[in-house]
């Protein structure tokens, strides 16, 4: 050893600094994109944000046509409330696999994540909301024996 302590003054000073928050930085593309990919299910989003009046376009066909349940729209939606953002970006996304469930839960996490690479500090409102975690439910895969997953055929004595 180099040197002794000689007091608890000293001894507060060896302990290391407490590490950084990491800083989240703003991330487009040469567009002025902002991108993130949203999973569901078995359904993926690919999710580009840009600033503009709100229009929100799922597979090049409007988000009315699209998803037709006005729970699905309103799920969509929810991030964009949430961050008190609705009307000023315009949404493009790309869905594949699963249902429309699934591809509407898909497009939220998406929406969620370009948001945030979009503007850092909404993070803290949108991960208070759940919306950047990926839900990871999925079904059950159906095992032998079995009628489904977990239903067994009619037992019978004789």
């Amino acid at each position: 050893m180099a040197e002794s302590i000689q007091s608890l003054d000293q001894l507060s000073q060896l302990k290391p600094a407490a590490p950084e928050a990491p800083r989240y930085v703003k991330k487009v593309d040469k567009y002025g994109r902002a991108y993130a990919t949203g999973k569901r299910k078995d359904a993926v989003a690919r999710v580009w944000v840009k600033p503009g009046t709100g229009k929100i376009s799922v597979n090049t066909r409007d988000v009315e046509t699209y998803f037709a349940r006005p729970v699905l729209r309103m799920m969509i939606q929810q991030p964009l409330v949430a961050a008190a953002r609705a009307g000023q970006y315009d949404v493009i996304c790309t869905v594949a696999g699963g249902g429309l469930s699934g591809q509407a839960g898909a497009v939220r996490h998406g929406l969620s994540k370009a948001l945030t690479n979009f503007e850092p500090e909404l993070r803290g409102v949108l991960k208070k909301g759940g919306f950047l975690t990926r839900d990871s439910r999925s079904v059950e895969r159906k095992k032998y024996g079995r009628a489904k997953a977990r239903k067994s055929f009619q037992f019978s004595k004789r």
